[in-house]
C-alpha cells in the first residue's frame, strides 16, 4: 500500500512551534506519530504510543529533550529510549518508542517512514517555500477522504482541468489536447508542455480585455509518494511554436508546491502552496493565486471524495483506459516498482538472516 523508505510530508514548519504544550499528531502511511521541538528547535517524531499500554503520547507532556507520558509517567528521550519509570529503578531495554528520521526543508516538516540508515536527505523534493525570499508564496492545507492513488492519477492527468475547474484553472479545453513530454525520473515523472494562445484561466480573465490570448508554460516534477511542484508562467504571444523558446514578454512566474501525503488507504493530507515571483508580482496577485488554488482544491476534493466512495461500493467493476490514463499511468508504475522491490527486499531479509 505505501512505500516505507520515502519521505513523508508532515506539514509546514509553523504548525508546530516551541510552545511548552506544542505537540502534533500526524497520521502517516497508515503510522500514528507525534511530533514536537527540542529546546534547539529540531523536531523529534514518535510513534504515538507508550510502550507500556499503548496510550497516546501525544496526550503527554513535554520536559526538555523529553517526552512524559502522562498515564504511568514513563519518560523517553528523543532517541525513544525510556529514561525514567515511576516507582521503579531498573528500566528494561525493550522499554522504547519507535522514532523517525526527520528534515525541515523549505518550509516542510519531512519523515522518514522505513530503514533510518536508508535514510538520504537527498530524495526530498524541490519545492520553493514561504522562506524564499524571491517568491510571494501562500500556504494552506487541507484533508481529502480519497485513496492517494486517486490524488496521483488526478495530478499527473491535468485534462481534467478543463472539465472540474472550468470556474477556476480553466477557461479552454486546450488542455484536453495538450501534447506533454513526461520523462522518468528515478522516483518521480518529469512533464513539460506548451499551450499557445489560448484566454487566461478564469479566475484571471478579468484583468485583461476580452480575447486576450496568452501562452502558458507548464514544467511539473511529480515524485514519489505523491509530490506535486509545478512551475507555472504566463507569457504574451509569440512566435515559438511546440517546445521553442518564448519570444513573448513573461508576465506571471510562479511556483505551486503540493505534498499530499497519505494517512491510511481512505485520506490523505493536503498540503499546498502557491505563489508568484518578486519580480513578476504585485498588489493581491499572489494573494488571488492562494485563494483560487484553494477553491480549485476543494473543486477536486469533491470529484476525488465521490470517486473514491464509488470504487469502495464496487472494487471490482472493470474500467476502460483512454488517452489521458497514460500519465498517471507513468507515476503509478514508479509506485508499484517501488512497492516491490521494498517487498522483495523485505522477504529476502528472513533468508539472510537464516543462511
Amino acid at each position: 500500500m505505501f512505500v516505507k523508505n520515502s519521505w513523508y510530508c508532515a506539514g509546514w514548519d509553523y504548525e508546530l512551534s516551541q510552545g511548552k504544550e506544542a505537540l502534533l499528531t500526524r497520521r502517516i502511511a497508515g503510522e500514528e506519530l507525534v511530533l514536537y521541538r527540542k529546546p534547539d528547535g529540531s523536531v523529534v517524531a514518535m510513534e504515538d504510543r507508550c510502550c507500556h499500554r499503548q496510550a497516546p503520547l501525544s496526550l503527554g507532556k513535554k520536559e526538555g529533550d523529553a517526552l512524559r507520558c502522562m498515564y504511568h509517567g514513563l519518560k523517553f528521550g528523543p532517541d525513544g529510549k525510556c529514561v525514567e519509570i515511576p516507582g521503579q529503578e531498573n528500566i528494561p531495554p525493550q522499554a522504547c518508542v519507535r522514532t523517525f528520521p526527520v528534515v525541515e526543508k523549505n518550509n516542510w516538516i519531512w519523515v522518514w517512514m522505513g530503514d533510518p540508515e536508508k535514510a538520504d536527505p537527498d530524495l526530498i523534493c524541490f519545492s520553493v517555500g514561504p522562506g524564499d525570499r524571491n517568491w510571494n508564496i501562500k500556504t494552506s492545507k487541507v484533508r481529502v477522504n480519497a485513496n492517494y492513488r486517486l490524488e496521483i492519477a488526478n495530478l499527473m492527468d491535468l485534462s481534467h482541468v478543463t472539465w472540474v475547474h472550468e470556474h477556476t484553472f480553466g477557461g479552454t479545453d486546450a488542455y484536453t489536447y495538450a501534447d506533454a513530454k513526461h520523462t522518468l525520473t528515478k522516483r518521480g515523472v518529469n512533464s513539460k508542455f506548451w499551450l499557445r494562445g489560448v484566454p487566461a484561466p478564469v479566475f484571471a480573465q478579468h484583468l485583461f480585455p476580452q480575447g486576450a490570448l496568452f501562452d502558458l508554460r507548464f514544467d511539473v516534477e511529480m515524485t514519489i509518494p505523491c509530490n506535486f511542484v509545478l512551475h507555472f508562467q504566463v507569457w504574451t504571444p509569440g512566435s515559438a511554436t511546440d517546445d521553442g523558446e518564448p519570444t513573448g514578454q513573461m508576465i506571471l512566474d510562479s511556483y505551486a508546491s503540493q505534498a499530499i501525503t497519505p494517512r491510511d488507504e481512505d485520506s490523505v493530507d493536503y498540503y499546498y502552496a502557491w505563489g508568484s515571483s518578486v519580480a513578476t508580482d504585485g498588489p493581491g496577485m499572489s494573494d488571488m493565486l492562494h485563494e483560487t488554488i484553494t477553491t480549485a482544491f476543494i473543486e477536486d476534493k469533491e470529484m476525488l471524495e465521490a470517486q473514491h466512495q464509488r470504487m469502495k461500493e464496487r472494487p471490482n467493476k472493470k474500467m476502460i483506459e483512454i488517452v489521458h490514463d497514460a500519465a498517471p499511468g507513468k507515476l503509478l508504475w514508479v509506485l508499484d516498482k517501488l512497492l516491490k522491490d521494498e517487498a522483495s527486499e523485505a522477504a529476502q531479509a528472513p533468508e539472510l538472516a537464516a543462511s
